[in-house]
């Protein structure tokens, strides 16, 4: 038995804020970090960006940073709380739930800025685990709230990162583990 529910929103977070991570390009997160929020261009406000609550889940997308050009900056951003709620208010699964029809599914997904991905949380080797970690995708609507309005704070996490990947790769996985950021459920 897991010690955690199967979906539940685990991340850091205060009462106003919670931190969501990306990977770009070295073009995209300087300009974001100069300006502390995304801009057009390099960032393409078009294009869906899904943001993920759980470090390990993007270590695993991103590689720890290394696993493509486009990806080797890992930016955590500290987006509002309330933000972070209307887009889950807004979102609409990215695969039909149970019992939903396909007809449905599809008429909530073209009426929705959103998409909610549940996907297996990852361990500190990057191993798939019993419970689930949310993406959350953002298009149109939600693009331009995203990054003109929730979002409060950009940092580079990839120095962490890489740190805690050599530490994984040496096999000192307590010392590793001992460096990742503290993610507590949502309530």
């Amino acid at each position: 038995m897991t010690p955690f529910p199967l979906r539940q929103i685990r991340a850091v977070h205060d009462d106003a804020t919670i931190r969501v991570y990306q990977a770009y390009s070295n073009e995209i997160a300087e300009a974001a970090l100069a300006h502390g929020t995304f801009m057009s261009p390099p960032f393409k406000r078009e294009r869906m960006t899904w943001i993920k609550p759980s470090f390990l889940w993007m270590m695993y997308r991103a590689g720890w940073g290394y696993k493509d050009p486009g990806q080797q900056r890992i930016l955590a951003i500290d987006i509002s709380r309330a933000g972070f709620a209307w887009a889950l208010q807004h979102g609409c699964p990215s695969h039909p739930e149970e019992g939903m029809s396909q007809a449905d599914w599809r008429a909530l997904k073209q009426a929705s800025p959103v998409r909610i991905q549940w996907d297996p949380e990852r361990d500190l080797l990057l191993q798939p685990l019993p419970h689930r970690a949310i993406q959350v995708g953002l298009s149109g609507e939600a693009v331009r709230l995203y990054v003109d309005e929730w979002i409060q704070a950009v940092s580079d996490v990839t120095p962490l990162a890489h740190d805690i990947h050599a530490l994984v790769e040496q096999g000192r996985l307590e010392e590793a583990a001992a460096l990742l950021p503290v993610e507590r459920p949502l309530a």
